[in-house]
């Protein structure tokens, strides 16, 4: 087709552009989604969508991108027009008399290189931004002051994800506390649930909703477990609903809800055991020996089974057949195992009927995810980067890799390894990407970019 220019257009052309463009509009509304937690659908990093943008630049593509004060990792999170994150904003000097809490292995205090930010004060915020122009619709400051404990100088205190229902967005910092809000930014509960004492790295598990009811998994201390729980507070008062002690040492992963056999599991990962609960009561379902490393990716499922990984100080990874109960150890509910290939931060990504798993080179491993068969391993990005933050999202057939230097690599799905492309916000960056309503959504160390496919008027 010839290109005509706008100007010479006639009268019934544009009325057949603009109904063109109002069909397009209403068809586009009818298939949007939302990102509504960490790693969005079923907290799988998964999205159906189809047509989304798989080229951009630090100008190629960008619908818009907004400033972000202070420092967050925690996804933007998406529900119709709104997107959600959260941000920590280092002050001035904490009171000279505040101390964190000693942390002992056995009876030696352990103290970290790099930990950081306990002598600071600090502002944590919540942001709602318009998905379509990203302009802040409103920012709420719901603490402002000393923190408990350090974080690890690379990480931060806005770590965790927020969740949503489409009503009422729920944020958590930690043991500065846990607030709820809706949509309009009005504060409906807070609540806290004390120290957690994460052995000065940070908290990292977000919260998941499940019916009425937010869950929280607060694994604390190492060496010897003790002081670990998980509680589920009513979403709409934010009064607590059951608690579960936790035969766990501090970890960071989120856990996920997955249906199988008539029932909802709530998988949980862990150093000493994998357990999972009913996320109705808490009361546990089944549990096994676990990965006797530390638990920070989230578990991926399908297939009727949870594959748990982890990548420090052992790398190990643990698939089993859901719907068990008891004790699962030397049962044939164990479907496979492996120990090469993972992360120590990013989470695996279960595509399809392959499970990706990514080193901290983001060297690839592709493995079937129904036997544990190494299908591919060694496959590479084109250049040597680290990948110490984000993990993979999958759309459409293809895998998005984003590294800590801002670069998201595209790699085809499937059972051969291949480099699609590789693209740039131009700023290092540590979240892992939110898709909703055909964008990408990425969290750079200073901005937030909304990535979209954009359309030419001359290309008519």
């Amino acid at each position: 087709m010839n290109r005509i220019s706008i100007t010479f257009l006639s009268v019934g052309a544009i009325s057949l552009f603009a109904l063109f463009a109002i069909q397009t509009s209403i068809s586009n509304a009818a298939n949007s989604t939302n990102w509504a937690q960490w790693r969005g659908p079923d907290g799988q990093g998964v999205s159906h969508e189809k047509n989304l943008p798989t080229e951009w630049s630090e100008t190629k593509n960008v619908m818009w991108k907004t400033a972000i004060p202070g420092l967050g990792y925690s996804q933007p999170i998406i529900w119709g027009k709104k997107v959600f994150l959260t941000t920590a904003i280092e002050g001035g000097p904490a009171p000279a008399g505040h101390k964190p809490p000693k942390h002992m292995l056995g009876e030696q205090e352990f103290k970290h290189p790099e930990w950081y930010g306990s002598d600071k004060l600090h502002t944590f915020k919540v942001l709602c931004l318009d998905r379509d122009t990203g302009k802040v619709l409103w920012e709420r400051t719901p603490y402002e002051g000393k923190v408990f404990d350090h974080r690890h100088k690379r990480g931060t205190y806005a770590a965790p994800t927020a969740v949503t229902d489409g009503k009422l967005v729920i944020t958590y910092f930690g043991s500065e506390g846990v607030y709820c809000y809706d949509f309009n930014g009005n504060l409906v509960w807070k609540q806290n649930f004390g120290g957690i004492n994460t052995f000065g790295m940070g908290v990292g598990a977000s919260p998941v909703l499940y019916d009425n009811l937010a869950i929280f998994v607060c694994d604390q201390n190492l060496a010897v477990p003790k002081d670990s729980f998980m509680v589920a507070l009513d979403k709409k008062t934010g009064k607590e609903v059951w608690r579960v002690t936790r035969p766990i040492q501090g970890s960071w992963a989120t856990p996920v809800i997955v249906k199988t056999n008539g029932r909802n599991e709530l998988i949980t990962s862990g150093n000493e055991f994998l357990i999972s609960y009913d996320p109705a009561t808490g009361k546990e379902l089944w549990r096994m020996k676990g990965l006797s490393s530390h638990a920070i990716a989230t578990p991926v499922v399908g297939h009727d089974l949870a594959i748990l990984s982890s990548g420090y100080p052992q790398k190990v990874v643990t698939a089993v057949k859901l719907g068990g109960s008891g004790n699962l150890d030397d049962s044939d509910k164990i479907a496979w195992r492996y120990n090469k290939g993972t992360a120590y931060v990013p989470s695996p990504i279960f595509y399809g009927d392959y499970v990706y798993l990514m080193s901290d080179a983001g060297i690839l491993t592709c493995l079937d995810a129904r036997t544990g068969k190494v299908v591919y391993e060694g496959g590479r990005v084109p250049v040597a980067t680290k990948f110490y933050g984000a993990s993979p999202v999958a759309f459409d057939g293809k895998l998005l890799l984003t590294s800590d230097d801002g670069d998201t690599f595209v790699i085809k799905a499937g059972p051969k390894h291949e480099v699609l492309g590789t693209n740039t916000i131009g700023e290092p960056c540590r979240t892992s990407i939110a898709i909703a309503d055909g964008k990408l959504f990425i969290r750079g160390e200073k901005h937030l970019f909304c990535i979209g496919n954009k359309t030419s008027m001359t290309g008519i």
